[in-house]
């Protein structure tokens, strides 16, 4: 009989639970245990908190691994479910897709049981813990690559009260930015597959570059604040210092926002992440590694806009991103 899969444990169990979640052997690769804790504290909201869907984002399990130590003393209602580690084997290659499959898991939701491993992974998930929960927190971050303010994001939804609720849970973290963030229709994406079931499925955005002490604070903070509002956490919200100050701001992009590279070479930022820029201000330039006499080619904004995140450096491709940017949000 083929293996299905399935907790180690039973949700319904009061109290702490540490188990895992079984995600059965296929052809490319053995089974996998992923390591899960449900803190059931009777009725009230139910949350799923994930980390680790994109291998090379370490701040969601470190985040996810924290709030492991101190929820299970402080939730006082409801029921919430921690998977620090989703997609273990691409968190072990520090890689964005799973090495086994070379496949983007958060383009392959809801998955298939009988497909390679990144898909057993996502069956896994929308079969047993995303039914489990009205509520779900995503934890992504920018990686080495990208260079975002911490943020949570979501993408708009047809169902206006479950929009509103969506925007209403991501301001609740207090973070400095919340963005509504247009995207093009991306089959597979795991906030696509919750949303269309009606479920509030917010995702983090916890900056990018070094993870420090001092920014894994901010995120943490921000979850906190989250389950304060959820009313999983007694206790009063604060604003995390960034930046020296406290402060937040909705914000929003749309497809045209996202500014490519017109050419092969090193990009160079002249700007950082929420800067303010007029209209055909410098974000960056290229630089070739063909040449040493050839001219910088310079990337301007079209419209006057507030720089949401920026390529860190390196060698970017043509047509590949180096900018989003964001404007306030009209309600």
């Amino acid at each position: 009989m083929k293996e299905t899969p399935h907790l180690t444990f039973d949700l319904d169990t009061p109290g702490v639970s540490i188990g895992h979640l079984i995600v059965p052997k296929g052809e490319d690769y053995e089974a996998l245990s992923l390591p899960v804790i449900s803190i059931n504290k009777g009725d009230g909201p139910r949350l799923l908190i994930t980390g680790g869907n994109h291998g090379n984002e370490s701040e969601g399990p470190l985040v996810a691994r924290r709030l492991v130590d101190w929820l299970p003393g402080s939730q006082t209602c409801g029921r919430v479910i921690i998977a620090p580690e989703i997609n273990p084997l691409a968190v072990k290659a520090f890689t964005r897709s799973t090495p086994v499959d070379g496949k983007n898991l958060n383009r392959v939701f809801p998955g298939r049981a009988d497909g390679s491993v990144s898909e057993r992974i996502a069956d896994a998930i929308s079969r047993v813990l995303l039914p489990t929960a009205d509520t779900v927190f995503d934890l992504h971050s920018g990686s080495s690559i990208w260079d975002l303010p911490p943020s949570v994001i979501m993408h708009p939804v047809v169902d206006a009260d479950l929009m509103a609720e969506m925007v209403r849970v991501a301001e609740a973290f207090k973070l400095p930015v919340t963005l509504v963030w247009e995207h093009p229709d991306t089959a597979g994406m795991f906030d696509i597959v919750a949303q269309n079931q009606g479920k509030v499925l917010i995702c983090t955005e916890f900056g990018g570059g070094i993870v420090s002490a001092s920014a894994l604070a901010i995120y943490e903070a921000g979850v906190r604040n989250a389950l304060i509002a959820l009313g999983l956490v007694e206790g009063k919200a604060e604003h995390p210092i960034f930046r020296q100050r406290q402060s937040s701001q909705t914000l929003e992009t749309r497809l045209s926002d996202e500014l490519k590279s017109p050419a092969r070479g090193i990009f160079e930022p002249r700007c950082s992440m929420l800067d303010e820029v007029k209209q055909g201000g410098l974000i960056g330039v290229l630089h070739s590694m063909e040449s040493l006499t050839a001219q910088p080619v310079e990337i301007c904004v079209p419209t006057a806009s507030i720089v949401y995140g920026i390529r860190s450096g390196g060698y970017v491709d043509l047509n590949e991103a180096v900018t989003y940017l964001a404007r306030p949000r009209k309600v």
